[in-house]
């Protein structure tokens, strides 16, 4: 996300940076550089027109024109109205009402409400050890009921028995009863939608909202519909009353518009993000995070959060308890790399690690390939328990046999040994350091991350 908007003001910044004082001309030059931009990025126009104007007007004060490093200080302006523009603070879910407390999903049909309410509910009951019950009011589209129940048996979520011909405001009322008596504390209730706001869809939602008074009404709209997605999200807000927003599909959306427009045109928050397909990708809206991931700043407090999600402090202690004594085997490696995965692959690394966005752009260009790490895996699960720890023991035979087995070829067997390798004297060296050595280098980086990172 963000993609085409990063590296567009990475370049008007590169150019501010290079003079050592501004004048009024160079910030208008690159205030018309940032609306162009903004426009490109399919941000709605009237927040783009607000956005120069406000940064224009800070951006060519006396404060500027006397500041040690000028372009710094424009940057930290761009850096501050992105910020209110996003919502300035982080506004979260609100799961501190009396239980049980009912959670209303709303927006039109194929924006991804039924993924998001199984994600939602995922995320509560992980993060926040909620007792989640999920129920599908959604009579309208087949087997959307159906879809929800087995959403839940993935994530390990109860869902609502299903009753043939009920309505959605008996099944909003049975839900919270049952919630009652079960002692759940959250009922996220997943409603229909339609292919555009009219009349039925809005009794609908009155009459459930009426039944069940929601703590919270979270519209569900897909980003990647753009300004069509800010359009939907300014109805909904008119005709009922929404809480926040959860933008979807924001992993392909590369140019964000809607993300920037939302909260300007609405006045109501950006909650959370669906940041792919998988149910446990999911984040929180932070502005001040996402501004600065737009800037090319990175989001180090999201990568020190993912890592923390990730890393099995357990795992963590015995992988280090082998480093001291200099082992490192293809077990290890294996753990590495599923960390990795988990923690979104290359792709999603990078774009939280500051400075690095024309790296990534230089990566994106040379064709990485993230499905490496799925092949990496599938080599090292077709090999003995022997081989893995062992890996000397593996000449040309086994190498055939193990890229048969993983679906590779012997030159992708080799380069995995090598890449061990590599990883396994770094580890001997760092485990004859020590302790300080340990602490100073910090825990061995992701495979074939080492070179990624500018030093």
């Amino acid at each position: 996300m963000f993609e085409g908007l990063t590296e567009r003001l990475g370049g008007v910044f590169d150019a501010l940076k290079k003079r050592g004082a501004l004048s009024e001309k160079d910030v208008s030059e690159a205030m018309r550089e940032v609306r162009v931009a903004l426009l490109e990025a399919d941000v709605a126009l009237p927040v783009v027109k607000d956005f120069i104007d406000q940064v224009k007007e800070k951006a060519t004060g006396e404060d500027v024109v006397r500041s040690v490093s000028p372009a710094q200080m424009v940057i930290k302006i761009v850096n501050d109205h992105l910020i209110d523009v996003l919502g300035s603070d982080t506004v979260e879910i609100n799961v501190n009402a009396a239980p049980p407390a009912p959670i209303l999903m709303v927006g039109l049909q194929g924006s991804g409400k039924t993924t998001s309410t199984a994600k939602i509910a995922a995320l509560l009951t992980r993060r926040d050890k909620k007792k989640v019950l999920m129920a599908s009011l959604d009579v309208q589209r087949p087997a959307a009921q159906e879809q929800l129940k087995v959403l839940g048996e993935q994530v390990e979520i109860a869902t609502l028995p299903i009753v043939a011909g009920q309505m959605p405001v008996d099944i909003a009322k049975r839900a919270m009863d049952a919630a009652r008596l079960q002692g759940f504390d959250i009922v996220m209730l997943d409603t229909a939608g339609r292919l555009h706001i009219d009349e039925a869809l809005m009794s609908e939602l009155d009459a459930v909202r009426f039944a069940v008074s929601p703590v919270e009404t979270l519209l569900v709209a897909d980003s990647l519909t753009g300004q069509d997605a800010v359009n939907v999200a300014k109805q909904f807000k008119d005709r009922t009353d929404i809480t926040g927003i959860m933008l979807t599909r924001i992993d392909g959306d590369a140019r964000g518009g809607a993300a920037l427009s939302m909260r300007a045109v609405t006045g109501c928050p950006i909650k959370l993000l669906g940041t792919g397909e998988k149910l446990d990708e999911i984040e929180v809206f932070h502005p001040d995070r996402v501004a600065s991931r737009i800037l090319g700043m990175g989001d180090v407090v999201g990568l020190v959060e993912k890592a923390a999600e990730a890393i099995d402090e357990e795992e963590a202690a015995k992988l280090e308890a082998k480093i001291k004594k200099g082992n490192f085997d293809l077990d290890d490696l294996l753990g590495q790399l599923r960390q990795m995965r988990k923690m979104g692959g290359m792709q999603g690394l990078m774009g939280m690690l500051p400075g690095v966005g024309k790296m990534k752009q230089q990566l994106a260009n040379a064709n990485v390939d993230e499905k490496i790490l799925v092949r990496q895996e599938a080599i090292i699960q077709s090999m003995t328990p022997k081989e893995r720890r062992v890996p000397k023991i593996i000449a040309a035979s086994r190498k055939r046999r193990i890229a048969a087995g993983s679906g590779t070829t012997v030159p992708d067997v080799n380069r995995l040994l090598k890449q061990h390798k590599q990883m396994a004297s770094m580890m001997k060296k760092m485990g004859k350091m020590g302790k300080k050595g340990l602490m100073r280098n910090g825990m061995p980086g992701m495979p074939g991350m080492q070179n990624m990172i500018p030093r």
